[in-house]
């Protein structure tokens, strides 16, 4: 089995160590395996599901709704729909957001074609 120091999680996933303590205090991440020196260790499984959470965090996702996700997946089979529901519902926030990104870039284009172009409508805001 695949074992990682704390640093090679935060390698991995980005997230900071103080943030894996938070995550690991709150209930995010289940308790993490200890050495025999009393070290944290994290296993391929850990770094895979602080690799979804970060994805969450990302894109958004608020850390009480995470928490709520994540205790439905660890309720089991009997929660699949109403998880399917929540990444469901965080997604159109995300296809939201995106479309709101793309508008604001194209804001930006058109002023840098229009500052680009010509010199006197520069300072026209």
């Amino acid at each position: 089995m695949t074992s990682y120091t704390p640093a090679q999680v935060t390698e991995k996933t980005g997230f900071t160590i103080d943030t894996l303590r938070y995550y690991e205090r709150i209930g995010l991440l289940h308790e993490v395996g200890r050495t025999a020196g009393g070290r944290r260790f994290f296993t391929e499984q850990d770094v895979e599901f602080l690799q979804l959470l970060r994805c969450l965090r990302y894109t958004g996702m608020p850390v009480a709704e995470m928490l709520r996700f994540v205790e439905l997946l660890r309720s089991g089979e009997a929660t699949r729909e109403e998880r399917v529901e929540v990444l469901r519902e965080h997604e159109a926030r995300v296809a939201s957001q995106i479309a709101r990104l793309k508008e604001h870039q194209e804001h930006i284009q058109f002023k840098i074609e229009l500052y680009s172009g010509a010199g006197q409508l520069a300072s026209a805001g």
